[in-house]
């Protein structure tokens, strides 16, 4: 059995949920977010609460219970507080800077790279060596972090590059003579 399926997911002031079949639509403060759910599962408004149960006791459908009970709750989060990942840049010269819909990072290469931010994702730069990235789509905030994380991944005899904020970076020791 599930012990985070059992739960029901609270709908908080402000945030209304719509159930059409297996897709569920969530509105709130920060925007509107949908998603579908296999047919392992069967979704439910219930008194300001939405009730994930499984069709069945297959192997799959006690997954999905679990799984999709947690999509409904990433959902609700996002259109009330909204994601955020945090990135520092370390390195003598390294650094961002945000150019309209661009994010400018000077990473030591011979030129700067030109980072494009898709849309529903906001990117901004409170000091050159730190990049926050914020937006209602959990997976989409972290697939930005980590595309630009990509650019120059921290290395472990110096520490230099972009790494996350809360990363620890597993330093080795260099050459002895």
């Amino acid at each position: 059995m599930s012990r985070i399926g059992k739960k029901p997911v609270p709908l908080p002031k402000g945030v209304t949920a719509s159930i059409s079949g297996q897709s569920i639509e969530v509105k709130g403060p920060k925007g509107t977010r949908s998603f579908s759910a296999t047919d392992d599962v069967t979704l439910a408004l219930d008194e300001g609460s939405v009730k994930v149960t499984p069709r069945g006791t297959s192997k799959r459908a006690r997954q999905q219970w679990g799984m999709v009970r947690s999509q409904v709750e990433n959902l609700v989060t996002g259109v009330t507080t909204g994601f955020k990942k945090e990135l520092e840049i370390s390195g003598v010269g390294y650094r961002a800077q945000m150019a309209g819909n661009v994010l400018k990072l000077s990473l030591g290469y011979s030129h700067d790279v030109n980072f494009e931010v898709p849309a529903g994702v906001t990117v901004t730069t409170p000091k050159q060596t730190e990049i926050t990235v914020e937006g209602i789509d959990q997976q989409l905030v972290g697939q930005v972090a980590a595309n630009i994380r990509e650019w120059r991944r921290p290395e472990p005899y110096k520490g230099k590059g972009i790494r996350y904020k809360d990363e620890f970076i597993f330093r080795k020791e260099g050459k002895k003579k």
